[in-house]
């Protein structure tokens, strides 16, 4: 407690470099994490206290402390106190069990190893042993253990280059820069060790793009920015080594800080059990009142002479006083309704479920040897009621590969493919030939051997040196930011800063058109054999408002030519009028790839007059010189020369979806789960996927885009979106309407259910920051609610969080989330659902997961299979264990009317005990763990059968009314049509046989037959276990029952067995046998007549599938689809590029580029470049600003 609470008064931090002993002053938290919840001091009390938030077993502890009053007990304190002590027991070792599996987790994570400097020297230290202020040393492809301040790096000029996929789900690069004065430590152990650098910064915070510091060092004061840090989370890409000073540690991190806290996650039903336990205990009361004023009555009338006929010498008793104890007493025996063993056995029914996940095959994912994990046990039946899911994209439903898939050059479509996927039929319009050999690259050495190309056609429109295809392979060769390096082996190797580039430069480099190397001024590349060095006159960087990059060179030949690449929406305008015919055709082309939800870019290019050239570059140099408007001027002048543009054709890149994606998000549509896509990633590339996976459609009447500033335009837009899919029929409230929130829900569901079509929402990050508020978070769920899909770009950890908290709180919806990085984790946490991918960005969204598996497409198991099936099993073996537990219980209640109210037991005592734990146990356990009602691929194929338990059908408030109904007329049967049996009865030998024990005993057994009758009608799917459990039960109540009432066990515990030689004598009699028969039709035939009517006159689709699963064992059906049609009359831009502005300006600096024989340094010289100005525009120009997304159908907003 000390520790939070002087944290959250921490308002900055002061951190020296290499001097643990002053850091320790100020107890900063170490570098270990904790995503467990319990240690051993706590375990005790926070799991007793969690546990006993479940109402039944505070009842059951209020129950155990009545039976030790003996006045008042009917029943022996141990009846209670050994169930209740064994729930907890078990409970307990689960949570401890899930909990074991945290920690040893965290310990993973925790015991990673990594080089820090201590005393002069780098020696391995596990990461929880990380201290603020240390210095680290990170290699290339490592995860960066803490926040560190970069110090130095293997690049020139204090760079390194981070992936931040962990962060914010992109993998695009980016760069950090160290300082100057600290980038000259280099790799020199000694002078890092002599670093005595003081930091003082901003606390912990959860703020993942903003850092505010100072370093005091050797007398100067410089400033710190979030470009100088790297965060726990990221990884060092295309870096050999770097060094950094550690900030912040452990659960100050921004990662960390981002995590969320992890929440006590209950069921629907285990909160829907709780409210019947009060329903019951007040029900309880109601009866117990009721037998109580009878006692008073009974005690006040007859009482006297009762106890006169059995010469008692008590005096009068207080019948007031004698209803008082009795009510106590029945209390007691009643309380069986709910006995604590359906606790115990609910348990036990959820571990079961979880090591079925654990152990499907079908969930098994053997490139990674990575099965199914079920990580909780207490949420089974959850899995099977979900309503919305919140994904993220990369590495959720990507696989952060990019693949050039194919091209269309000067109206001709080539097509490559990776080995092992050829298809069968590439289509008419391509027209290829039929050969499926894999093209021969062995004539090029630099060529990529993982990546086969099977068009033939182009490789030889190459070898024929067809001049449009040369230049479409030289464009994609020369106009990049991609930096080359050879390894030891000799080998080419690639820096990229994001992975569209990657896959573009590749394909030119196995075409023959290598790119080699570059320098500020030059690019060198080798065209099919021959080495060809370009002058680099200019670079026209990428922005998300130009959605496009030129390259201007200068050939050996003395041509200036331009190359661009980009949005064929921009591009496309730029080109000249000559190219009309061409457009349409490659327009068609980029259709067709769009259609298949390939990332597009429309290539083209520009021969460019020297004379006209050197003007404008003049025009350029005065622009970026100016002091006023100079972004302004520069853009204009970019869009001078980006004219009259010749059209080559244009690029398709897939970015890979994981296996089965499409047929997952399908399949779980139409179990009208509504799918929310949530990502850190940009918007045009969330939209490509959105296309890809087919959760946005050509054929959806309406996409709505948010994209407003400010709370009043994004409230504005939501608003004419609203009227856009309503129409002008309703009036709309403006975030301070009249409604109250309860009726505006309920008349959101109603139009829910009127609005026809499909629409789909995308927004981002700032603009749902807006909406997020209080006034217009109404208008944002309303909206998102109604539409088939939504996704959320550009949004951060804590944003994903609130979304899912928001339809949490004003949906009353069961949510899940999926993801796998860290930036996944606070949304993991929020969900009634968490689910891990153990993908290829460490474990942290695995750690705080319910669930994790390896790939996005077992969620589609996970749901439909294996919680359908939880769900419907939980609600079948609830409603058998309430409708057993009321049949038994009541006959007391019946039986007081004729025992004088004095709560003796109708049934003996040993019966009473057993009954629950060894009699009716394993048959529902059987049930509750294998029932089934439709195979698994039948619950595959038919996604809607997962309707019911969205709709809470199978257990709710009005089944537990029919079951208590159910048992309540059972246990008038049981009671009274013995008892009428009984009545002036005479045995076969003419003995009266209608004494207490021989009734006791006959109903008894008529119990037992009845449910263990009942519970073979309700099993669906029979096992070798549920015979032996059923029928073996039966056996196990007849042995018990002859062993209790033989003379043998009598003789040794004479009080404890008073039913001596009963169950002999009521046994051989033949109308007891025609009483226990009589009860068991009663009891069982309306309910086997009303299942048989309502199967044969109102069958569910349920129904439908068992009668045909019977009749069909051998077929199966063809999986439903939604027929799918696209649009002809509009073409919508299959435009996405993970490119971030500022790289053209690095290259060009040469900042990033390594001397070839750098001369030795003293340290003291000054340094060559006098300001940072480049790296700080480089930072300026990562925000995003608002991009379009041109679609005839899309409602710009």
């Amino acid at each position: 407690m000390f520790c939070s609470k002087k944290k959250s008064l921490e308002v900055e931090r002061i951190v020296k470099a290499n001097d643990r002993e002053h850091n320790e002053k100020f107890q900063y938290a170490d570098n270990r994490i904790h995503t467990s919840k319990y240690n051993i001091l706590t375990f005790l009390p926070i799991n007793l206290f969690e546990q006993f938030q479940r109402v039944a077993n505070a009842y059951f502890l209020f129950l155990l402390i009545l039976q030790l009053i003996p006045e008042i007990s009917s029943l022996t304190w141990f009846t209670t106190i050994v169930p209740l002590v064994l729930v907890i027991t078990m409970t307990a070792v689960k949570d401890a069990t899930d909990d074991y599996f945290r920690h040893r987790s965290d310990n993973q994570v925790n015991n990673r190893q990594s080089e820090v400097l201590i005393d002069s020297k780098l020696q391995n230290e596990k990461w929880m042993n990380v201290k603020v202020g240390d210095i680290i040393k990170l290699e290339n492809n490592q995860f960066v253990a803490a926040d560190l301040l970069l110090l130095s790096s293997s690049e020139p000029h204090g760079l390194c280059y981070i992936e931040t996929a962990e962060l914010d789900g992109e993998t695009n690069l980016k760069v950090r820069h160290a300082l100057s004065v600290t980038s000259e430590l280099g790799a020199d152990i000694s002078r890092l060790a002599k670093f005595d650098g003081i930091v003082v910064c901003e606390a912990p915070n959860n703020k993942l793009d903003k850092f505010m510091g100072t370093l005091s060092w050797k007398g100067g004061k410089h400033s710190l920015n979030n470009e100088k840090i790297i965060l726990r989370g990221c990884v060092l890409r295309n870096t050999s080594w770097c060094f950094g000073m550690v900030v912040f540690a452990g659960p100050d991190t921004k990662l960390m800080q981002n995590s969320g806290k992890t929440n006590f996650k209950r069921t629907s039903i285990d909160r829907l059990m709780n409210t019947l336990v009060i329903w019951i205990f007040g029900f309880l009361v109601c009866l117990g009142i009721i037998l109580a004023i009878g006692n008073s009555i009974w005690e006040n009338q007859i009482g006297g002479q009762f106890r006169t006929f059995l010469f008692l010498n008590e005096g009068e008793k207080n019948s007031v006083f004698s209803g008082f104890l009795t009510f106590w007493s029945y209390i007691i025996i009643l309380n069986t309704v709910v006995p604590i063993s359906l606790y115990v056995s609910v348990e036990v029914i959820r571990l079961g479920h979880s090591y079925f996940i654990n152990w499907d095959r079908k969930m098994y994912y053997s490139g990674k040897a990575t099965p199914a994990e079920a990580r909780t046990t207490t949420l089974n039946e959850e899995l099977g009621q979900i309503e919305y899911i919140f994904s993220d994209k990369t590495g959720t439903l990507t696989q952060n590969i990019m693949t050039f898939n194919k091209c269309s050059i000067n109206g001709r479509i080539y097509v490559f493919v990776l080995s092992g996927e050829v298809p069968d039929d590439l289509g008419p319009k391509t027209d290829i030939t039929k050969k499926k050999e894999p093209v021969d690259f062995s004539v090029n050495p630099q060529a990529d051997r993982t990546f086969q190309f099977f068009d033939h056609r182009l490789m030889e429109s190459i070898k024929l040196g067809d001049p449009k295809v040369h230049e479409f392979l030289r464009l994609l060769a020369l106009c990049h930011t991609v930096m080359s390096e050879e390894n030891s082996a000799g080998q080419l190797i690639y820096q990229v800063q994001s992975p569209d580039e990657g896959a573009l430069v590749t394909a030119a480099r196995k075409l023959g058109f290598i790119f080699k190397s570059r320098t500020p001024e030059t690019i060198t590349i080798e065209e099919l054999g021959t080495l060809v060095t370009y002058q680099l006159l200019a670079f026209l960087d990428f922005n998300n408002i130009r959605k496009r990059m030129s390259v201007i060179v200068r050939n050996p030949e003395g041509q200036i030519k331009l190359y661009s690449k980009g949005a064929d929406t921009i591009l496309f305008e730029k080109l000249h009028p000559s190219n009309e015919d061409l457009l349409a055709l490659t327009s068609d082309h980029l259709n067709e790839f769009a259609g298949e939800g390939l990332r597009t870019l429309a290539i083209a290019y520009r021969d460019l007059d020297d004379k006209y050239f050197k003007e404008w570059q003049k025009m350029l140099e005065d622009a970026n010189a100016a002091t006023d408007e100079r972004d302004e001027r520069v853009a204009g002048l970019y869009e001078e020369i980006e004219r009259d543009l010749m059209l080559l054709g244009a690029t398709a890149v897939e970015d890979k979806l994981q296996d089965g994606v499409i047929e997952t998000i399908t399949s779980l549509s139409l179990a009208n789960i509504k799918i929310w896509v949530l990502t850190g990633d940009k918007q045009e590339t969330a939209i490509n996927i959105g296309y890809a996976c087919h959760m946005l459609t050509d054929d959806m009447n309406d996409v709505f885009i948010i994209t407003g500033n400010t709370a009043v335009e994004v409230r504005e837009q939501l608003r004419k979106a609203k009227e856009n899919l309503y129409g002008q029929n309703r009036s709309f409230s403006n975030g301070h309407a009249v409604f109250e929130k309860k009726q505006q829900l309920e008349l959101d569901s109603v139009l829910e259910e009127t609005v026809t079509g499909d629409y789909a929402l995308i927004i981002n990050g700032h603009s749902l920051a807006h909406a997020l508020e209080s006034d217009v978070k109404d208008d944002l769920l309303e909206l998102a609610c109604l539409c088939k899909a939504v996704v959320c770009c550009r949004v951060t950890p804590l944003q994903k969080a609130q979304v899912v908290e928001l339809v949490k709180k004003h949906r009353n919806a069961v949510t899940l989330a999926i993801g796998d990085g860290a930036n996944d984790v606070s949304m993991i946490k929020s969900a009634h659902i968490g689910v891990g991918i153990s993908g290829q960005e460490g474990l942290q969204a695995v750690l705080a997961s319910d669930y994790s598996f390896a790939q996005f497409r077992y969620l589609q198991r996970l749901l439909l299979v294996h919680g359908r099936w939880s769900y419907f099993r939980m609600c079948k073996f609830l409603c058998y264990f309430f409708y057993k537990n009321f049949a038994f219980t009541l006959v007391h209640f019946w039986f007081g009317f004729f025992c004088g109210f004095s709560a003796q037991t109708v049934y003996d005592q040993w019966f009473i005990t057993l009954f629950n734990i060894v009699y009716t146990s394993l048959p529902v356990l059987a049930m509750g763990i294998f029932d089934q009602d439709v195979s698994d691929q039948n619950s595959v194929d038919y996604p809607q059968l997962y309707e019911p338990g969205q709709l809470n059908l199978l257990f709710n408030k009005r089944k537990f009314f029919i079951c208590m109904a159910h048992g309540i007329y059972t246990s008038l049967a049981l009671f009274f049509i013995p008892y009428g049996a009984f009545y002036d009865l005479a045995g076969g030998d003419g003995q009266h046989i209608a004494d207490y024990q021989s009734f006791a005993v006959t109903m008894a057994t008529s119990l037992v037959i009845v449910v263990s009758v009942q519970i073979a009608l309700d099993t669906s799917y029979w096992t070798v276990i549920n015979h032996v459990f059923i029928w073996g039960s039966l056996a196990t109540y007849f042995s018990i029952l002859f062993a209790m009432h033989s003379n043998g066990i009598f003789s040794i515990f004479p009080n404890q067995f008073p039913f001596v030689g009963n169950a002999r004598h009521s046994m051989t009699q033949k109308c007891i046998w025609l009483v226990i028969l009589l009860t068991t039709v009663a009891t069982v035939m309306p309910v086997v007549a009303f299942r048989f009517l309502k199967v044969d006159v109102f069958p569910t689709l349920n129904d439908q599938i068992r009668r045909w699963q019977k009749a069909q064992k051998k077929t199966r059906p063809l999986r439903s689809r939604r027929p799918h049609t696209r649009r002809s009359s509009s073409r919508r831009s299959g435009y996405a590029f993970a490119h971030q502005e500022g790289y053209g300006e690095l290259i060009t600096s040469g900042k990033n580029m390594r001397a070839k024989n750098p001369p030795p340094t003293s340290g003291l010289e000054k340094p060559l470049y006098n300001s940072t100005s480049w790296i700080e525009n480089l930072c300026k120009k990562t925000t995003d600003t608002v991009s379009s997304f041109s679609q005839e159908k899309t409602v710009k907003l």
